[in-house]
């Protein structure tokens, strides 16, 4: 069956699920309640020829995730919220609201600026100045440069296994499962519902932690085929080069998600192996979370009636 288009990711208690300019966030809540709020999202391509050209529009596609991915986790995390948080901001005025909601705004987008500067400092440039350790063992350049990129793989899995031994992050793993499960239900022909959802993989081509391996791994490709002498310079080219890198990964992904065969297998296998680390079983209430966000935003029944006539075409 041909991909469903939607896609998403796990917050506190929740899930979110986007489907073209709309977005929907299920949170559990304390008193084990759904809410579900929707909303819409233009993004920075929307209407623009050249920043939806191939190779360019996944760079300012992982920004848009990131901003909708911080909004969200905000989203939920509102609900968990000490009493007397939510007490004082229900006595505010209309005016400090919108006041609190442009500090919040400017929050967030400067946490999503940190955020890219963090971790190309973690795994951009740490893992070269690593290598080049290696330098008096190691002459080769285009040996260590690999080494770079083994040890640039080897910070994120050991960064994944660290944060997964938390307790909230473990229950956001299962609902990044959920998450997946549902996607898979309905693209495997199958009715959403929480049985069927359970019994769906939790591993998706199409995943975050699969665009992040390949943005390590063709990044090896990119140092090695660009030597660069001068150690200031190595640097720099190496931060320049990130959104070249992550708009390759970006369009190796979306054709991984569109198409079937031995190399697209092959491409995806290690990052769907990662997503054994990122992804857990989830429960029934999990999965009852992540179908709330999935009809939200997208008629699965006219999906399965439609594809499934072409099947049978």
């Amino acid at each position: 069956m041909k991909p469903s288009g939607i896609g998403g990711q796990a917050v506190l208690e929740g899930i979110m699920m986007k489907n073209k300019d709309k977005y929907a966030v299920a949170v559990r809540k304390p008193n084990q309640e759904i809410e579900v709020c929707v909303k819409e999202y233009k993004g920075i391509t929307k209407g623009n020829k050249i920043l939806n050209l191939p190779f360019i529009r996944g760079v300012f596609n992982f920004i848009d995730s990131l901003i909708i991915g911080m909004s969200t986790l905000m989203f939920s995390a509102e609900f968990y919220e000490d009493e007397e948080e939510v007490k004082s901001e229900k006595e505010l005025t209309e005016k400090e609201i919108a006041k609190k909601e442009k500090q919040e705004k400017w929050m967030m987008n400067a946490t999503v600026a940190i955020s890219l500067v963090i971790a190309a400092a973690v795994f951009m440039v740490l893992p070269y100045f690593l290598s080049s350790l290696l330098k008096p063992l190691m002459p080769s350049y285009h040996l260590r440069t690999l080494v770079e990129g083994f040890v640039r793989i080897g910070i994120f899995i050991l960064y994944i296994a660290l944060i997964s031994r938390m307790d909230d992050i473990q229950r956001t793993f299962m609902y990044h499962g959920a998450e997946h499960k549902c996607i898979n239900c309905i693209e495997h022909g199958m009715e959403l519902n929480v049985d069927n959802v359970l019994k769906s993989s939790r591993l998706h081509k199409r995943c975050g932690t699969s665009f992040l391996f390949l943005v390590m791994a063709i990044s090896i490709i990119f140092f090695i085929l660009i030597p660069v002498q001068q150690p200031v310079m190595k640097i720099v080219v190496r931060i320049l080069m990130i959104p070249v890198i992550a708009g390759v990964s970006y369009e190796v992904l979306r054709f991984a998600g569109q198409h079937e065969g031995k190399l697209v297998d092959i491409v995806s296998a290690p990052g769907m192996a990662l997503q054994k680390l990122t992804t857990k079983e989830p429960d029934e209430k999990m999965a009852e979370v992540a179908i709330k966000a999935v009809e939200a935003v997208f008629d699965w029944r006219t999906f399965l009636a439609e594809n499934s006539e072409e099947t049978n075409q």
